[in-house]
């Protein structure tokens, strides 16, 4: 169906194309995809996004690297575009880039839109990207923060915050984020489990 609707295209015939668009879009195997199938997002997504690029904007504001919202895509193979709801980048771009050079780490707000099948298939593309050393998805009902991290090697691991209480630690590009920060302005629970 996506196929009749839209011609094949590049990456950057994409970037080039999205510009004339009315809503944001990714790049599927050569495929344009509406980023969101509604439009908006529930109050609990995005305050995590704003949070996210006050609080990491402020601990990188001395550094190389910055927060980008989801307008600035990435690019994860020649026919495939992603847009990360945040991303830090350490890179130098032109003020009129319209993707990340560099990007370090990318963050996934869930929501019933982007998951569970399109999220396995955008971390599997992460994970390829040469400069991606983290993946984190983050749960706006109760507290989840997961974060896929690659060492030196190309190794992933993961591990997963569910404590107000935890801090995001980041390296590269050595910044750390308490989840209170993260979760600020919202009342998500904590799992009952942990307490045990």
């Amino acid at each position: 169906m996506l196929k009749a609707k839209f011609p094949e295209m590049t990456a950057d015939e994409f970037l080039v194309w999205n510009l004339s668009q009315d809503e944001k879009y990714e790049l599927v195997d050569g495929i344009p995809v509406p980023l969101h199938a509604r439009a908006g997002a529930a109050r609990g997504h995005d305050f995590i996004i704003v949070n996210l690029i006050r609080r990491l904007g402020n601990r990188l504001q001395a550094t190389p690297c910055r927060p980008t919202t989801s307008d600035q895509a990435v690019r994860t193979a020649i026919k495939k575009i992603r847009r990360p709801d945040v991303t830090i980048e350490c890179g130098s771009a032109s003020d009129d880039s319209l993707e990340v050079v560099q990007p370090v780490a990318v963050f996934e707000v869930l929501s019933p839109s982007n998951r569970p099948g399109d999220i396995v298939r955008k971390i599997e593309e992460y994970k390829r990207h040469p400069a991606i050393r983290h993946i984190i998805l983050i749960e706006p009902g109760v507290v989840s923060v997961t974060c896929l991290s690659s060492d030196a090697a190309g190794v992933w691991s993961d591990r997963t915050l569910t404590r107000l209480a935890e801090t995001l630690t980041l390296d590269p590009p050595g910044v750390g984020l308490p989840l209170t920060e993260i979760y600020e302005g919202l009342s998500p629970t904590e799992d009952a489990r942990d307490d045990a």
